[in-house]
């Protein structure tokens, strides 16, 4: 790629500080400007949600202290039913990556969209997604709900940046049954923030917040959700209150803020207060069409924010299968260490009795021998029984029986039962990867729409690198490359259910072409490049198996003529089916028609008289065993098929 030469760089850098003065001039407006009435209105609906919230937050704290107690009593044990199902549900859902692919809606933007998939794959990494997405199913399936905020963009490597929020700092609208409601709106959030601490830094770093002078630390507001949830994890873990924060100085003392959405005078807006809602830090008019805000669920309830999560479902197995466990520990103990009762009219001298490790009762009476074991309750069957039943509950209620968490079962099982509870599981948790799909095509549309708002035309550049089947290649990306005309189509799909329906479309597309292929007229090298995709091949494989042939590489350059409503002439030479795939994808104009129609006559003209016909492509010959192609575990090792009857 060619580098750019110094008075271009040179007009870049003087374009990057025009925008920065820029960003300064509009922050000294805000300075100036009374949001006297918005701080009033946010602190009226934080006031609201605080105590709508606090029954929640605090049933968290409790279930978190459960999940992972290292303060509970060291003589006793803690059940990990909950940790156990939490992580295995977490792990398959983890493991099934959700695929985004995008589809141009208007001719012409096909590039654009093999651009934004090849795009989207280099920021997976760049935005450390496999990191985001642990965190953000993890809040998914432990609260029921996730939320992360999606509105910031790096300027220095040209990459949104996607904010998971934590559950337990997040204050909602009472009335809203999710983020976005449904198509008409209803249900909407209609407010809705978090609590955060940053240091003055951080606030200048962002270079957003104003007002910065004004700040005071703030430790002293018992309702602080943020505060109280490091109290509670912290006790949780075994350490120390570090809420008290008013001791640090400097560049490190952080300032409690209050960030929040609503609307004000009509508009969607992204404010921060702080100094307990005196100040304002932060406003954004958010030119959004919805909350920059996805929210992903894991049990959805219609008409509800909350659904259901892991920890609803197990918590109260848990703490019953903790009672029963340290009670048959402590029957075990008592057998073990028992006590005993001995007359003190034989036994005179207590001195006598060795008693280390076990207790002796002095009693008036007579013990048969003077002193015999004192009666106690031995463990029934009962014990057992209930610890199955509830530990099969919560196996049924999350669909993780034992052979799901890595375990052998002690009920045996033949292997077509076993196959057959392993595809009911699937069953379960595809429902889920469906659900999370929801949530992943916001992701990427949000996604979208902060390229289209921050990548700046004739400005930036980005330069990606994508693994090629000759390579690694560097492709540079401006702002015409990668924002469409009208914003594509996003499809959302699990990588687990992609490759089972690709299995079933290999499988029937090779009983067609079977036939198909015996039609003279079929297009042969359109069928090898979907016999290639269905197998798994990347477009780059593909063209490198089958290059243009001299009838593709002359209708890519009619289309330049087509494109522009200009005229190209057919020759009698051309295989018309190839041409007219080709032309198809071209920009529908008056002249991109009449050429696509004198090809259909130049097709029935050869049709009349077959001498002027060039002559026949030989048919492909397709692998003959669908069974032993890669895609289901075939094959030599190398992606190419083995023969029929191979092993």
């Amino acid at each position: 790629m060619a580098k750019k030469s110094p008075d271009t760089m040179k007009q870049i850098d003087q374009a990057h500080l025009v925008i920065e003065s820029g960003l300064e001039k509009k922050l000294k407006a805000l300075e100036k400007r009374s949001f006297k009435s918005l701080l009033d209105q946010v602190q009226a609906e934080h006031t609201l949600s605080w105590y709508f919230m606090k029954p929640k937050f605090d049933e968290w704290a409790l279930r978190l202290k459960l999940y992972n107690n290292q303060k509970r009593d060291k003589d006793a044990v803690g059940d990990p039913i909950m940790f156990t199902i939490h992580q295995t549900v977490l792990a398959s859902l983890y493991d099934d990556r959700l695929g985004v692919s995008f589809g141009p809606k208007e001719a012409g933007d096909e590039e654009v969209a093999e651009n934004l998939q090849d795009l989207a794959e280099y920021d997976h990494e760049e935005m450390d997604k496999d990191m985001f997405d642990y965190e953000w199913d993890w809040n998914a399936s432990f609260f029921g709900r996730a939320l992360a905020m999606f509105i910031n963009f790096d300027r220095d490597t040209l990459t949104p940046i996607p904010d998971a929020i934590d559950p337990m700092t997040w204050y909602r609208d009472p009335l809203a049954t999710s983020v976005h409601g449904n198509r008409l709106g209803r249900g909407r959030m209609r407010f809705g923030g978090r609590e955060i601490r940053m240091t003055k830094r951080e606030m200048k770093d962002a270079g957003v917040y104003f007002n910065l002078d004004q700040l005071k630390p703030d430790n002293s507001d018992m309702r602080s959700f943020f505060d109280e949830n490091m109290r509670l994890r912290a006790a949780a873990a075994g350490l120390s209150d570090i809420t008290r924060m008013s001791n640090l100085k400097g560049d490190n003392q952080t300032y409690r803020l209050v960030e929040w959405f609503t609307y004000w005078n009509g508009k969607m807006v992204l404010c921060a207060s702080g100094n307990n809602f005196k100040v304002m830090v932060r406003f954004t008019e958010l030119d959004y069409k919805d909350w920059p805000i996805v929210d992903r669920t894991l049990y959805p309830m219609a008409n509800s924010w909350d659904g259901v999560s892991i920890p609803d479902l197990v918590e109260d197995k848990q703490r019953k299968r903790s009672v029963v466990q340290n009670l048959s520990l402590k029957s075990i103990e008592a057998g073990l260490y028992p006590k005993y009762l001995y007359d003190t009219n034989r036994i005179t001298n207590r001195a006598d009795l060795n008693d280390e490790g076990n207790k002796y009762i002095a009693v008036e009476g007579n013990p048969t021998g003077a002193i015999q074991p004192m009666e106690r309750q031995q463990i029934k069957q009962e014990a057992n029984w209930i610890l199955d039943v509830l530990d099969t509950a919560a196996q049924r209620a999350t669909a993780t029986p034992d052979i799901q968490q890595g375990i052998n079962s002690d009920v045996r099982r033949t292997a077509t039962e076993t196959n057959a509870l392993e595809r009911k599981v699937d069953t379960r948790y595809s429902l889920s990867a469906k659900v999370f799909g929801w949530s992943e095509k916001r992701f990427w549309r949000q996604w979208y729409l902060i390229y289209k708002k921050h990548f700046k035309v004739d400005l930036d550049e980005k330069v990606i690198r994508i693994s090629g089947a000759m390579g690694p290649k560097w492709r540079p990306l401006s702002r015409e490359n990668i924002i469409a005309e009208v914003d594509p189509d996003i499809t959302i799909e699990s990588r687990v259910l992609s490759e089972a329906k690709r299995y079933n479309k290999l499988q029937e597309f090779r009983g067609f072409i079977q036939v198909a292929l015996q039609d003279p007229d079929v297009n042969r090298r359109a069928t090898l490049r979907r016999y290639g995709k269905l197998i798994g091949l990347k477009k780059d494989e593909i063209e490198m198996i089958l290059p243009p042939n001299g009838h593709e590489i002359k209708a890519q350059d009619e289309n330049e003529l087509l494109n522009y409503d200009k005229l190209a002439m057919v020759d009698v030479a051309d295989d018309d089916l190839v041409h007219m795939e080709i032309h198809n994808r071209a920009t529908d104009t008056p002249a991109k028609f009449a050429h696509i129609k004198a090809h259909n006559k130049a097709m029935l003209l050869k049709k009349m008289k077959p001498e002027m016909a060039p002559a026949p492509t030989p048919a492909p010959q397709l692998p003959g065993d669908v069974t032993s192609s890669p895609i289901m575990g075939g094959g030599d090792g190398g992606g190419r098929p083995m023969p029929n009857g191979t092993q």
